[in-house]
């Protein structure tokens, strides 16, 4: 997976204190949270994606549709 900014310990130093600055240029106007995450996950152990090989999944809420951060 291939995930943006996600609201964890781990990345605070990305977004800590700045927040709306951080999340401006999503199309979401958001920064991922671990359940954005946790829901892709649940689907890839599901039979629902038994199909699936080789992939890299863009967790970023949209930031790659506006060329990017």
């Amino acid at each position: 997976m291939a995930p943006a900014v996600v609201k964890t310990k781990f990345a605070e130093a990305l977004y800590e204190g700045r927040e709306d600055e951080v999340s401006a240029p999503y199309p979401l106007k958001r920064l991922g949270v671990p359940d954005d995450i946790g829901s892709v996950v649940t689907f890839l152990l599901s039979e629902d994606a038994g199909w699936m090989t080789g992939q890299t999944l863009t967790i970023d809420g949209g930031v790659l549709l506006g060329g990017g951060v």
